[in-house]
């Protein structure tokens, strides 16, 4: 399994789903990581981004707020969305795996943010 992380430098998880550059993305074999990098997302657009994450195989996308437009095309995508999620990349991953990862569906919102 494929569980890319929205994230910060400082190893957290990023808050603004449409503004990521990077992805942490863990391989998780087994209940357990395997191996995990940062990924740069190349400048990939807002909207490019699900096809970056669908491109790699990812399998559960964590982040922090993201706009239900992206949700939905995230989960047409066969991705599982975890939203609402703060705190340390690395524990978000290891609580999704033990089943204690705490999301806030609220944390999808509608519409998007875009700059006119």
């Amino acid at each position: 399994m494929k569980i890319a992380v929205t994230y910060d430098k400082d190893n957290t998880v990023w808050q603004h789903f449409g503004k990521t550059t990077e992805f942490k993305v863990y391989e998780v074999e087994n209940n357990e990581i395997v191996s995990s990098e940062v990924m740069d997302t190349a400048g990939a657009s807002h909207g490019a981004l699900a096809e970056f994450l669908a491109g790699i195989n990812v399998d559960v996308v964590i982040c922090g707020g993201v706009g239900a437009p992206m949700a939905q095309k995230l989960v047409d995508a066969n991705m599982q969305v975890c939203p609402g999620v703060g705190g340390n990349c690395d524990d978000a991953v290891k609580s999704f795996i033990d089943g204690s990862l705490q999301v806030n569906a609220s944390a999808v919102h509608s519409g998007c943010h875009h700059n006119h």
